[in-house]
């Protein structure tokens, strides 16, 4: 340790300072009658003269003090003297004591009391405490008066280089992007010294690289880490370690020094074009493949990451940029060629494409490097497959009328092989789209013909659909939609709308329009329907009735006369011929029924009926209705009165067979008592609810066994059958074994404790002692009846 303070002192140059305090002696002496005591730290002396004799002098200052200076970190086997406290109070007579407190006085800092000297008795460290304030003063030693007011002074700890620097925010992690120039900045660290930085060079850091050269420099003071290489390449090396020093006394020799590391990792800039893995590429594809399906993958490699890396695919040249197109796979950065449309081998085989990726995020730094993209040549074989026939037609429009023949052709239709081969096609109908089978087809050349007549009215549009299968591969099937439109021909007269029935008046005017009737057709002609009205010939010239034609297809019934009257005749037939103008012209006779009816002045029809001649007194319907119902009402009312005095006439006497009395039912046997608890089931009697009704036998099954008869020999003559029948009834009876089996009930317990005794019977009939009934006369007047008949019952016994 010596060795080291030794090495330090000479490194910083630090002069060792002891305070000697002492009053200097005056400059100017001159007699004094009284001298006064100041403090250590003055160094003026105040002479008193004379009163008489008063002379002006002048005092040289002594050493002016208010710090001292301990060095840290010393230590050795003496204790280390600071300084050393004197008054000119002090004659050397030891009569002076020196007081010292404060800051570590009297544990890190002790004074001799009669020579004042200081003295360090630990190792001190500025770090943990950089000075120390203590007060001193002289007091006297007999009396410990103070002789001059305290002094205060400051104990300053002198750094030494005792700690080396520290990178607390250490190990370093940094970034820098690739390919940047000499000089980029990348990132800065900092290093910490406890040492005084104000003293001396103990805190003066210098950095430097220890590892790391020559990619990397270091600013020597503001610890500012630069690139020192151009062009760094992340795709050569993308992360270097590199080792820095931070060394105090400003990098001189005996400095200490202290070290941290800085992980600095290069970010991709796109400065990498992408690079096909191979300048052609293969593909084949079947010519039934679907549309949108991929055929085959192409990859652009990018030494760069991340977006820097991203590529995007176009097909610039080829004879099947209409056919296929190119898209790129997000995760794999892969171009994937579909199919745009159908390919078809019998019209093209092969297919020459030139695709390209490029770079989505271009670098405008490192262009001068050449263009961010490249091409690649893709060749795509189309292979032959197995095709389903095509018709010539997606659809079909076919029309015939409905009057066709059956048989007639209706249309055709025509289908072929796409495929190499050719294959014979053969056509069919779809039965679920013809469930009434009116059509078929000719299996060969695709002509339909009809099977069942058709009607327009009945269904205009038939849609079917035609099956057309290759020969040698049944499971090649195509299909096409056949619309049949039936035609309209004139196969339908005309008819009345619906049943008509006029009325007329009798009081009516001639030429007055009774009706107006209307025809309909259920063809449908294209000019659309004309109608035209006529009388049957006999009914030209017909006296009451005539018709006009309108000019809305309708016809109107007009009265010829007024004498209509319902006395003469109450209805009128009409006859009338409809005709449509198609070709052949149809037509058909409807009959109109005219009814002569009564009306009021204005015309409004009241009664069309004949009551007129069967009520002469003028009574109408409705009165006559109200009439018949009061009759009915009175009848009914009669014919209940009669039954209600019937039924009170009957007499309440029950018959003999519903006499309903109360049954009574005598039981020979014999319970076991009140107390028996064991004959009865006693849940079941506790709950009489629980029971359904049904309790089952306890019955024995015996043990023994029966031993079957032996078969009798058969009889000549014939079986005696009534032999046989008590033969076997007299087995039954004597087969232990056979059920129904004995059903035994015990009464295990006979009841006691009853005053009346015991009243069974089976008992007393096994015991030879007679009974004696006399005491029933003795239980009262209730029992006196009982006790006479059991005593006639003794005495007849005795008799």
């Amino acid at each position: 340790m010596p060795e080291r303070l030794t090495e330090m002192l000479m490194d910083t140059w630090t002069p060792l300072i002891i305070l000697w305090i002492t009053v200097l002696p005056s400059i100017y002496m001159a007699p004094m009658n009284q001298s006064q005591v100041l403090p250590s730290g003055s160094s003026t002396g105040l002479k008193r003269l004379n009163e008489e004799q008063r002379v002006l002098h002048r005092s040289r200052r002594g050493w002016v003090w208010n710090q001292m200076f301990v060095l840290e970190e010393f230590s050795g086997p003496e204790p280390i003297l600071v300084g050393r406290l004197h008054t000119d109070l002090d004659p050397g007579s030891s009569k002076i004591k020196y007081i010292l407190s404060g800051d570590g006085a009297g544990t890190i800092f002790v004074i001799n009391d009669k020579t004042g000297d200081i003295h360090a008795m630990k190792r001190l460290d500025r770090e943990e405490k950089a000075e120390y304030t203590l007060t001193a003063q002289a007091v006297d030693r007999d009396t410990n008066q103070p002789l001059e007011p305290p002094s205060e002074f400051i104990i300053k700890v002198q750094d030494i280089n005792d700690n080396a620097p520290e990178f607390v925010e250490g190990p370093y992690h940094a970034t820098v992007p690739e390919m940047s120039v000499v000089g980029t900045f990348v990132t800065k660290v900092t290093a910490t010294d406890a040492d005084d930085p104000v003293y001396g060079n103990s805190a003066k850091l210098v950095y430097s690289i220890l590892e790391g050269q020559p990619y990397f420099s270091i600013e020597p003071h503001t610890a500012i880490i630069k690139t020192a290489l151009p062009n760094m390449d992340r795709e050569a090396k993308e992360e270097y370690f590199v080792v820095i020093q931070a060394k105090d006394m400003g990098g001189h020799m005996g400095g200490l020094s202290g070290t941290t590391t800085v992980t600095i990792t290069l970010s991709d800039v796109n400065d990498n074009p992408p690079k096909f893995a191979q300048s052609l590429y293969h593909f084949s594809v079947m010519e039934d493949v679907a549309l949108g399906e991929p055929i085959g993958r192409v990859k652009a490699n990018d030494l760069d990451i991340g977006e820097n890396a991203k590529s995007s695919y176009d097909i610039i040249e080829g004879d099947g940029m209409d056919v296929f197109e190119i898209t790129t796979d997000a995760q794999t950065q892969d171009g994937i060629i579909r199919v745009r449309k159908p390919l078809d081998f019998e019209t093209k085989k092969s297919y020459t494409l030139k695709v390209e990726a490029a770079n989505i995020h271009i670098d405008p730094r490192f262009l001068s490097g050449g263009p961010f993209k490249d091409t690649a040549t893709v060749k795509i074989v189309v292979e032959d497959a197995d095709e389903p026939p095509v018709f010539s037609s997606p659809t079909y429009l076919l029309e015939v009328h409905e009057n066709a023949a059956l048989n007639s052709v209706l249309g055709q239709v025509t289908a072929h092989d796409p495929d190499v081969s050719s294959s014979p096609i053969r056509f069919s109908i779809d039965r679920h789209t013809d469930l009434e089978r009116q059509f078929n087809i000719n299996a060969e050349d695709g002509k339909i013909t009809l099977a069942t007549p058709l009607d327009r009215e009945t269904s205009t549009w038939h849609n079917i659909t035609i099956v057309a299968t290759e020969t040698r591969n049944h499971s090649q099937v195509s299909r096409v939609p056949v619309a049949i439109k039936v035609l309209d021909v004139n196969d339908n007269a005309p008819e009345f709308a619906s049943e008509h029935e006029a009325f007329l008046c009798e009081n009516g005017k001639p030429g007055q329009v009774i009706q107006i009737v209307s025809a309909v057709d259920k063809d449908d002609p294209k000019n659309g329907h004309y109608f035209l009205y006529s009388l049957l010939p006999e009914m030209v010239n017909n006296p009451n009735f005539t018709i006009k034609k309108n000019e809305d297809n309708t016809l109107s019934i007009l009265a010829k006369h007024s004498a209509f009257s319902r006395q003469k005749q109450e209805v009128y037939l009409l006859p009338i011929v409809v005709s449509d103008s198609g070709t052949p012209p149809m037509s058909s006779t409807g009959t109109l029924t005219i009814r002569v009816c009564g009306c009021s002045s204005d015309g409004t029809v009241q009664s069309c009926n004949a009551e007129a001649f069967v009520l002469p007194i003028g009574l109408s319907m409705g009165a006559l209705i109200a009439i018949l119902a009061c009759i009915v009402l009175l009848l009914v009312i009669v014919v209940l009165f009669v039954t209600l005095r019937r039924h009170k006439n009957e007499p309440l006497i029950i018959k003999d067979d519903e006499d309903v009395r109360e049954n009574i039912i005598r039981y020979d046997d014999e319970g076991g008592g009140e107390e028996d608890t064991e004959a009865f089931d006693i849940a079941t009697l506790q709950n009489p609810d629980g029971i359904n009704g049904f309790l089952p036998r306890k019955d024995i099954k015996p043990d023994l066994q029966f031993m079957p008869r032996q078969g009798l020999a058969p009889v000549p003559n014939g079986v005696d059958v009534d032999e046989f029948i008590n033969v076997r009834l007299h087995e039954a009876d004597n087969d232990p074994t056979a059920p129904p089996y004995d059903s035994i009930q015990i009464y295990g317990y006979e009841g006691k404790g009853s005053a009346a005794g015991s009243l069974s019977s089976l008992e007393s009939s096994t015991s030879d002692s007679d009974q004696n009934f006399d005491y029933l006369s003795e239980w009262g007047p209730r029992f006196k009846r009982l006790g006479e008949l059991y005593s006639v019952g003794e005495s007849d016994k005795e008799t």
